[in-house]
């Protein structure tokens, strides 16, 4: 009877991977609760920075090169990034994102998402940022979702610039812990980058940001994306 008894006791060793794969979570959470705070602190800065008017002859340099360089053929093609970029068509790719991880805990990556979203209009409020002149603006397609209407007069940040870094982060994560062999996760975080690079480009060459609006936004995006981690 003793023996049939002790048998039925777990041993301790049974719990020791549980609990190192615990503290292995809660390190990495804490690792991403650091980073995305430390881009937030980075954001920051760079907004008290562009308050400042540091940036101003810089975001003109840029544009008008870019503008230069660009030709015009290319409007169309570039334009067509505003729509992808949208808050509609992100947003649809996030919920699509948290219901194919199929864990009800994904839906809360729409808290910093949203909360991203919060210190965009911030940021536009109380920042006084101008957006460029309309001698700039080469957005040429007939067709705007209704998001793009809002206005507020300022453009710092990009919340175009967030939410491509703020998908594009998630992704980027998703691919890495994927079962992908090596060589398809660096084709598709090469196709990432580029994606990205075109995107945050067209928001200035287009003049519908200056430069300092998309790193503003880029660098929001990517502090809630990291904090969104912690729910994927």
């Amino acid at each position: 009877m003793e023996k049939s008894y002790f048998r039925k006791i777990p041993r301790l060793g049974h719990f020791v991977p549980s609990l190192g794969m615990t503290r292995v979570t809660m390190k990495k959470k804490l690792v991403w609760t650091a980073v995305s705070f430390l881009f937030l602190i980075g954001f920051i800065v760079f907004t008290f920075l562009v308050k400042e008017d540091v940036f101003n002859r810089i975001d003109f340099d840029i544009t008008v090169r870019l503008q230069d360089n660009l030709p015009i053929k290319y409007d169309s093609f570039l334009s067509s990034f505003s729509l992808v970029g949208s808050f509609e068509i992100l947003a649809g790719l996030i919920l699509l994102i948290a219901l194919l991880r199929k864990k009800i805990i994904s839906l809360l990556v729409f808290i910093p998402f949203a909360g991203a979203h919060v210190a965009e209009i911030i940021g536009k409020a109380f920042v006084h940022h101008p957006r460029p002149p309309f001698m700039f603006f080469r957005y040429n397609l007939d067709f705007l979702f209704p998001s793009s209407y809002v206005q507020t007069g300022s453009s710092y940040p990009s919340g175009h610039s967030l939410r491509t870094l703020f998908v594009s982060v998630i992704f980027f994560y998703l691919i890495i812990k994927s079962k992908l062999k090596m060589p398809s996760k660096i084709f598709f975080i090469t196709l990432l980058v580029a994606f990205n690079g075109v995107m945050l480009m067209s928001r200035v060459s287009l003049g519908e940001h200056w430069t300092s609006d998309v790193v503003g936004g880029a660098i929001l995006g990517t502090s809630a994306a990291f904090f969104s981690f912690l729910f994927l």
